[in-house]
């Protein structure tokens, strides 16, 4: 399963390496979220907590539960049950764009770039607190031209910073997968946030790129943001992630440090039973 980073020797070194573990300062936990669809069991987690300032990858065979938990999360689906708090406030109950002022925000498996727009814009779109977007305020151009000049800067600035400077004036549906997945990272940006959920950051990107997204993963985590992400490529979760949690048929069926995930038996057997059963 790759070359696993060592077992963490910081604010994680202490704690267990067992489902549903409390972490000593968790930006996210959940407790008892349910989600049926019908007959299906989608999400059954108990308990979880994500560590404050560290990048927790999200592993599980294909239909564990894993991006439907992002859409629960951030308010893209609404849990039959269950609670969920970020930063000591709760969520449950809250819509999507609440959810993202609170400082949690997400990507998507499937990119969600506006694809007749230029990049430019799309960026510009996510920025929240812009009166120029109230009817009223819009007539009087003063009140909002500063706070206009202030947004188109920070754009800028992280175009720069994701490599997409020079298209800018492009329209996003002309990007590449790789540079659009680039492109979501930076938009979650826009909005300042505290946590960001990436799901499936590197699926059909070309290695470059990967290792270009890879790199920006380990700046959002050196400039003390939190990171949730789902991935496949056990590569990348082995050497990218501080702490790994594992879902199964819906469940959180292990936590770890890399090393003792990648020797985990649930864990294989999981990976290894979807395979064999031919399952989805």
């Amino acid at each position: 399963m790759g070359t696993a980073r060592s077992a963490p020797t910081g604010v994680l070194a202490s704690v267990a390496p067992e489902p549903g573990v409390a972490k000593p300062d968790p930006a996210l936990s959940v407790e008892g979220m349910r989600r049926n669809f019908g007959g299906l069991v989608a999400v059954d987690v108990e308990h979880l907590e994500v560590q404050r300032g560290l990048v927790t990858a999200l592993i599980g065979p294909n239909g564990a539960g894993k991006t439907t938990l992002f859409d629960l999360l951030t308010g893209f689906d609404d849990p039959d049950a269950g609670r969920w708090r970020f930063g000591g406030t709760a969520l449950d109950g809250l819509p999507t764009y609440r959810i993202a002022r609170a400082g949690l925000v997400r990507t998507f498996q499937l990119t969600k770039a506006l694809a007749r727009m230029t990049v430019l814009d799309n960026m510009l779109l996510a920025a929240p607190g812009q009166p120029g977007e109230r009817i009223a305020l819009s007539l009087f151009r003063p009140r909002w031209r500063a706070r206009e000049r202030e947004v188109e800067q920070q754009a800028t600035a992280l175009l720069e910073r994701f490599g997409l400077t020079r298209m800018r004036g492009e329209y996003a549906g002309t990007l590449s997968g790789g540079q659009r997945k680039l492109l979501e990272m930076a938009r979650a940006l826009m909005t300042q946030p505290q946590m960001v959920l990436l799901d499936e950051p590197t699926a059909g990107v070309n290695p470059v790129l990967v290792e270009s997204i890879l790199e920006h993963v380990r700046e959002l985590r050196a400039e003390g943001l939190t990171v949730l992400f789902v991935e496949h490529d056990m590569d990348v979760v082995m050497g990218i992630s501080d702490w790994v949690v594992c879902m199964d048929t819906g469940s959180v069926i292990a936590e770890g440090p890399p090393r003792s995930i990648g020797e985990n038996e649930r864990v294989i057997e999981a990976y290894l039973g979807a395979r064999r059963g031919g399952g989805p």
